[in-house]
This record gives C-alpha cells, structure tokens and sequence, in this order.
C-alpha cells in the first residue's frame, strides 16, 4: 500500500478519524442508557472502500457487555450519519461493533504463566529441601 509522504496511507488516517470521532460521539451523544459503561474504543478496521468499518471495543463493567452490544448496535445508524457529517470520504461505512477480548485473553495468558513460574518456584523449593533434608542424613 502506497504511504503518503508523511507515513500513513489515507486509510490509516481514516481509520484513525473514525476511532476519534466515535469515541466523541458515543461519549457526547448517545443518550441510550444501556451505553452508560464506560466504553473504550481499541481499534477501527475498514474496507477499501470504506463501506464497512470493525470497531472493536471493550468496557469496564463486564457484567453490561450484552447491553453495551445491544445499544452500540442500536445506536450505530445514528452514529453512521453523524460519522458522515465529519468525514471527507465518498461512502461512509456501516458500523459494526465488536467487543474485544484480547485483553481479557491478555489477563489470562498472564495469570497462567504466573501460576506456571510460582509451580516451578514451589517445585525448585521443594527440590531445594529434600537435598538438604538428603545432606543432613549423609
């Protein structure tokens, strides 16, 4: 893909205008309650030709993450025509949002390799102890 003299391709910035201009508004113009989480915006993916835009989010009340969707889904015909009014591109894309459970995924990878290193360290102390208990018999 061709990059613009400054490093982005055009698509970059779009993307990057997209995830600005949605965090604006889903925090400044939903007035669904169901979206009263705190909803943080982590990335946008669009199509080439910018009719079809991934926004993959996560919130901080787990427990409202069918609400969030719900609403976010309800609310996306209004924040696609909002999204035109300050968007310089020819089609302006259909919005579907995904909540994303890569950090969720993150956490977990990192509580299980925590819970391997504190095995192995319990393991090594054990180890560590029977050769002592081995040497004082000797």
């Amino acid at each position: 893909m061709p990059k613009h003299s400054r490093g982005y391709a055009r698509v970059d910035r779009v993307k990057e205008q997209i995830l600005r201009e949605l965090a604006e508004l889903i925090r400044t113009g939903l007035k669904d309650p169901r979206a009263a989480s705190f909803i943080t915006l982590n990335e946008v993916e669009v199509t080439r030709d910018y009719s079809h835009a991934k926004v993959y989010y996560t919130i901080f009340d787990e427990d409202k993450r069918e609400v969030t969707q719900e609403a976010l889904e309800h609310a996306a015909g209004y924040l696609r025509s909002e999204l035109a009014k300050r968007l310089t591109v020819f089609n302006t894309p259909q919005l579907h949002f995904i909540y994303d459970e890569s950090i969720e995924r993150g956490l977990h990878i990192s509580n299980l390799i925590d819970k391997v290193a504190s095995d192995d360290q319990a393991a090594a102390q054990e180890a560590d102890d029977a050769s002592e208990a081995d040497k004082g018999q000797a």
